[in-house]
């Protein structure tokens, strides 16, 4: 999922302060991204793969260990084809805000990460 130059994307929550914050820093900056409800429209395996490792994070990096199903699918010791599958079937798992530029991909958490990737 490279970015196309000057494409932004953010896999957004609306719900969710960091995710609100790295929108706004973007849209502060004059950057109208390609805002992605990833709970509406999850990724497929193949770009939840290729984010989590053009992040630097790897899917334990994002993968939300405080939400509720976590515990309850027993994830803690999971592997990472166990994460990745949780992942998909509960995208409520995947960590936000995800901004993918040509840049890089990052996880924006804090927001003022979004910065790392801006010119």
């Amino acid at each position: 999922m490279a970015a196309d130059k000057g494409k932004v994307t953010i896999w957004h929550n609306p719900r969710c302060g960091n995710s609100r914050g790295a929108l706004q820093l973007l849209r502060e900056r004059g950057i109208e991204p390609e805002v992605v409800d990833y709970l509406a429209n999850p990724p497929d395996r193949a770009t939840l793969l290729e984010v989590a490792t053009a992040s630097g994070v790897g899917l334990r990096g994002l993968v939300r260990d405080k939400e509720a199903v976590f515990a309850e699918l027993g994830l803690g010791g999971a592997d990472d084809a166990t994460l990745l599958d949780a992942m998909l079937a509960h995208p409520i798992l995947i960590n936000r805000p995800v901004v993918i530029t040509a840049r890089g991909t990052r996880l924006c958490r804090p927001p003022e990460k979004v910065l790392e990737l801006l010119d």
